[in-house]
């Protein structure tokens, strides 16, 4: 079975923990003693109170709201998923781009009563910019608009009509109720106009082509093995996970950022050597010449190389309570390197509300903006839009150790 990789996003009492929670309890995915546990915590409305399987904080179970990402997993006979619940707040910004980066889809909640909020606009915005393909809107609460059509179709009016300048792939609409289980896993009875598809149904049914299988070969190198013993005196392999695209036996490649050029000579795998390696498999490359290649470095097809320069350009959520500042320096981890790194300008903040485009002169905890960045040496990369893996990155503080920022290069 294939994996699908989505995040729910929605305003604070939009009902994401009580749908993730509604999907698990009635895809038959929660274990007997967590369901004895929600179901002694109480009930919401005379119903069990779902949201309690992945809230999991003491704060977030006092308060009713997510702060932090949660993962579940569960799996039906046609497919396995990871879910990622993010927080509504706009403080916890930063934890939904955290979530978001590997998803394959996400699933934007609206209150039928509220409409397309100012949440709304910054989950979509977010999503847009993280290159998300799949966008599914659930329009929650369905049973408190008495289920109605015509509320629902205003409100897939109104989002289609701010999204069609994110530049989103696909958008579907879905009529729901988390708390009663309304076209979730099951169709109502209470919305005979619904004729498309549940929530599980459309998860299940959904062609997600992997990013991984479409891009330019891209062979990050993690770590160089040298056994230097008797069965292998010269051994000398470059090991690490194919980020993108495919390599054979046979290839003709160059390392970057050197610029040197060589030959596979063999793929090396746990299970023995292959003639054809594929994303996201963990091999080991070798090639014909003994040339300089170390961590960090990227093997890719001559003829089909990435950008290599020390100038970058980059979207950027910035995580950190200390501001980002012009002239701010900061360790770039990329793939599997690092390289320390200076911010020349910040372009501008992004109001993500609204998308618009303002001056500024630092960028706060959870703002998101453009910015110019140069590194200590060149590196080799792809744009985020055209390749999520070898096109993002994080700065680093060199004092802390903490990630203060997760970017985009352009």
């Amino acid at each position: 079975m294939d994996l699908l990789r989505f995040i729910t996003a929605g305003s604070v009492d939009d009902g994401k923990s009580t749908l993730i929670g509604r999907l698990l309890y009635d895809s038959k995915s929660v274990f007997q003693d967590q369901l004895d546990a929600i179901e002694r915590a109480g009930q919401v409305n005379g119903e069990i109170n779902l949201a309690l399987l992945t809230d999991g904080l003491k704060a977030e179970r006092e308060q009713g709201i997510t702060i932090d990402i949660a993962y579940k997993y569960f799996s039906t006979p046609k497919r396995k998923f990871i879910i990622a619940d993010a927080p509504g707040h706009v403080q916890y910004t930063r934890n939904m781009v955290t979530g978001a980066s590997n998803s394959n889809l996400a699933i934007i909640l609206i209150d039928a009563r509220k409409g397309v909020i100012e949440q709304t606009y910054r989950h979509s915005y977010i999503a847009s910019l993280l290159r998300i393909p799949y966008i599914v809107v659930c329009v929650n609460k369905m049973d408190l608009v008495d289920f109605s059509e015509n509320r629902f179709e205003e409100i897939k009016k109104e989002y289609t009509e701010f999204a069609k300048d994110l530049g989103l792939k696909s958008i579907e609409f879905i009529p729901i109720s988390a708390l009663r289980g309304d076209n979730v896993v099951d169709s109502s009875k209470d919305m005979p106009w619904w004729k498309g598809n549940t929530l599980l149904g459309y998860l299940e049914e959904i062609e997600i082509h992997s990013d991984e299988e479409q891009h330019q070969p891209r062979f990050p190198v993690q770590y160089v093995i040298r056994p230097q013993t008797n069965e292998h005196h010269d051994y000398r392999g470059y090991a690490g996970q194919i980020r993108s695209g495919a390599f054979k036996k046979g290839d003709s490649i160059v390392v970057l950022p050197s610029g040197l050029k060589s030959t596979i000579k063999s793929i090396d795998t746990y299970a023995g050597s292959v003639d054809e390696a594929y994303a996201p498999m963990s091999v080991t490359i070798l090639l014909e010449d003994d040339i300089d290649v170390s961590r960090g470095d990227m093997i890719v097809p001559s003829g089909k190389e990435p950008n290599t320069t020390q100038d970058l350009e980059a979207d950027i959520c910035w995580m950190d309570a200390k501001a980002l500042l012009p002239g701010n320096k900061y360790l770039l981890r990329q793939t599997t390197g690092m390289v320390k790194s200076s911010v020349r300008e910040i372009s501008f903040r992004v109001e993500t509300q609204t998308h618009e485009k303002k001056s500024a002169d630092q960028l706060a905890l959870n703002e998101i903006g453009r910015i110019k960045i140069r590194t200590a040496k060149p590196i080799a990369y792809d744009s985020y839009g055209s390749n999520r893996g070898t096109g993002s990155f994080v700065l680093v503080d060199e004092g802390t150790n903490n990630t203060v920022g997760a970017g985009m290069l352009i």
